[in-house]
């Protein structure tokens, strides 16, 4: 699943005529640059969820002929649903059971797929969140084990802990990668809009909620400007 309904409100004025979606870098689409990134290692079938400037999206997907693969669209014109509700409105796209990738369409990444696979299916994890050691404000707290044990917020100082950690924690930067077990759906009791990192907190203390250290693959969050990066 590529999340890309997101108004990509620190790219304005850019998104005030066309989606997050479909800002172009390095000669590309942020969109084109997501779906490449998932057909290289092996994925045919892919659900876009929409809101901001949808009929652009799906305009851009019918002119490039679906850049080859099976293409599915979660319409939220009427509400934005965050990336949980997201995901859990596109739920029927899993029914074959099987694990699969989520990732934010506005995260530039190299990340070898196969490799997030081979770690989601030896850890026996629920989900398997992609994370770097680099510099933000939002950090997820994994303890020795490399299991979710809370979150917290440098700027303003909360601090959440759901659940016990074994030994010391560590504040990792989500990558806006992941790869989920689609026994997921069955936990979710949310409604409406929420996000993702409210259900993981909350499913933290009886799940396995793991971090995958990415630090090797190129990375950059293209959901805001920054030098050289917009072009």
């Amino acid at each position: 699943m590529i999340l890309a309904a997101g108004l990509g409100t620190r790219l304005r004025p850019i998104t005030n005529t066309i989606p997050k979606a479909l800002v172009k870098v390095e000669r590309k689409t942020l969109l084109e640059m997501a779906i490449q990134h998932l057909a290289k290692y092996g994925v045919r079938d892919i659900i876009i969820n929409v809101h901001h400037f949808a009929d652009q999206i799906i305009s851009y997907l019918y002119e490039n002929k679906n850049f080859g693969l099976n293409i599915s669209i979660s319409e939220e014109r009427e509400q934005l649903l965050d990336t949980g509700g997201g995901l859990k409105k596109a739920a029927w796209f899993f029914a074959d059971g099987s694990p699969f990738f989520v990732r934010n369409v506005d995260v530039i990444s190299d990340l070898d797929l196969n490799q997030l696979k081979e770690y989601h299916y030896s850890s026996n994890a629920l989900a398997s969140l992609v994370v770097r050691n680099r510099e933000t404000f939002r950090y997820f707290l994994f303890d020795q084990e490399h299991r979710l044990c809370g979150w917290t917020n440098l700027k303003t100082g909360e601090k959440i802990l759901s659940a016990e950690p074994a030994g010391e924690t560590e504040m990792l930067g989500f990558s806006g990668i992941q790869m989920l077990n689609p026994e997921i759906f069955s936990l979710i009791t949310e409604d409406g809009g929420f996000s993702l990192t409210h259900l993981y907190l909350r499913l933290a203390k009886d799940q396995f909620i793991k971090g995958y250290l990415d630090t090797d693959s190129r990375w950059e969050d293209a959901g805001k400007p920054a030098g050289g990066l917009m072009n």
